[in-house]
């Protein structure tokens, strides 16, 4: 079930600074669905671990398709302390997760892959505009205002801090 658009111009209610962590996983083999499969599916229990847990510190997150071989996840984070104690926390899904994938790694030769980038944005150094949109991306993350609030200028929303 899709939002409703919200009439208007909007921005992102988020305020101060921000994580911006991508990752994504490609298959280099369609064959070889016992290496990328279970990688494929490790995340799904470790973002309904997140989202579960108010005080983990993911914000929101969205799936994208880049192609037919490759699948991307972009997440808002409130810290980059947060996101770096998830990663860390040997009781979470993602610890054995990361494990089980350095196994497949290692036994695929190449049939999976896997990247990340992780950005650290102060504030006042991002902005958004959503126009006659649900809200989405970081808007979903943090809710949406109208864009009045933040000026109606890119240039003057990025100079709010």
């Amino acid at each position: 079930m899709r939002s409703r658009p919200i009439e208007g111009r909007m921005t992102a209610a988020g305020e101060g600074e921000l994580v911006v962590f991508f990752i994504g996983m490609r298959i280099n083999s369609f064959a070889a669905v016992r290496s990328w499969w279970p990688v494929a599916r490790a995340m799904g229990p470790m973002l309904k671990e997140l989202t579960q847990d108010p005080d983990s510190g993911l914000l929101g997150y969205r799936s994208l398709l880049a192609g037919p071989r490759e699948v991307q996840l972009v997440q808002y984070w409130e810290s980059k302390e947060k996101l770096l104690a998830y990663a860390a926390e040997p009781d979470k899904n993602h610890h054995p997760a990361w494990s089980a994938f350095n196994r497949r790694l290692r036994e695929g030769k190449g049939k999976v892959g896997m990247w990340h980038e992780t950005y650290v944005v102060p504030a006042g150094a991002y902005e958004s505009i959503y126009t006659n949109m649900p809200e989405s991306g970081l808007g979903k993350a943090t809710g949406v205002l109208p864009v009045t609030h933040r000026g109606n200028r890119a240039a003057t929303r990025l100079r709010v801090s």
